[in-house]
């Protein structure tokens, strides 16, 4: 049996992993979610099973990924292999109501937020919230599925129309729109549940902050730019991947202008790296998440 196989579904985003693995002379299995599984059959495909399911796999194929890849990950653990970022990890990255209650448990702040999965309540949900405010998909990914409301008036008529959101999930964040100091948040991403590096992204009131999209060309129309947040962000950060039992993967923060609290509000078990990294951070991310590989695999022989 092989040490290692990556199970992937974006065409291109894991070239520069599969490269570093080369060059490291790693072998390892590319498996893409593909064909079927049987559940009698409990042979894993390797000793360690790295899950790089994107959420945003579903606006990619309407026959997405993501449901399935969870009751394979859970499968294959079941049947002796060291899934990182298991099937458990999966369930909070593919929920944002989840990943909200998680973060508030452990004491951070939020967005104020009512998590609705009948359109009916959609209203009512934003009566106890001010405008502006968003309605944003409990699946996204890449930012997708956010809209802006501006007034109650504004939000009725999507409502009447059938123009909201919708999730695969059919559930829904109705959220506090939260104006972020300097129109920056940062991503600041962790590797065996500790600090790796972070970013700051202008994304100037969009929503779509990728780093692995956004960075692709040079001129790019979301600045994204090496980070050193405070302490205390980075330990928040570290303390969420911990209870997640994050692996690898970022977590999203911005400062709110209006109190200058910094607001919680997304969690990404799919760290795909900033593209162009040497650019951007002066040194490959993808070196050290090979030597946790190597380390996952030795543990797991």
């Amino acid at each position: 049996m092989t040490d290692l196989a990556l199970l992937y579904e974006h065409p291109t985003w894991f070239a520069p992993l599969i490269d570093a693995l080369d060059r490291r002379g790693i072998e390892h299995l590319a498996l893409r979610p593909e064909g079927s599984f049987d559940p009698a059959d409990r042979t894993p495909p390797a000793r360690v099973v790295f899950n790089r399911i994107a959420m945003s796999s579903f606006l990619r194929d309407d026959e997405h990924p993501i449901f399935h890849a969870a009751a394979l990950l859970d499968h294959w653990r079941r049947g002796g292999a060291r899934v990182v970022n298991g099937p458990e990890v999966l369930a909070i990255d593919s929920s944002k109501a989840r990943q909200l209650s998680l973060i508030a448990g452990l004491g951070l702040a939020i967005p104020a937020t009512r998590v609705v999965h009948r359109v009916a309540d959609v209203e009512a949900a934003a009566a106890s919230l001010a405008f502006p405010l968003v309605v944003k998909a409990n699946i996204g990914g890449s930012g997708a599925g956010i809209v802006r409301f501006d007034s109650t008036d504004e939000l009725r008529a999507a409502v009447a129309d059938r123009t909201l959101p919708t999730s695969i999930d059919g559930v829904l964040l109705v959220q506090d729109y939260v104006p972020a100091r300097r129109g920056t948040v940062t991503r600041i991403e962790t590797l065996d549940r500790r600090f790796l590096y972070a970013l700051d992204i202008a994304g100037g009131g969009t929503f779509d902050l990728c780093p692995a999209d956004a960075c692709q060309v040079p001129g790019a129309p979301i600045p994204m730019v090496s980070a050193e947040p405070p302490a205390g962000l980075r330990e928040a950060a570290e303390a969420i991947a911990r209870a997640v039992d994050l692996d690898v993967g970022g977590v999203e923060v911005m400062i709110d202008d209006r109190d200058g609290v910094p607001r919680f509000y997304d969690i990404n078990a799919l760290s795909n790296f900033v593209a162009r990294p040497l650019d951007v951070l002066g040194w490959d991310p993808h070196e050290p998440l090979v030597d946790y590989l190597v380390q996952v695999m030795k543990e797991a022989r």
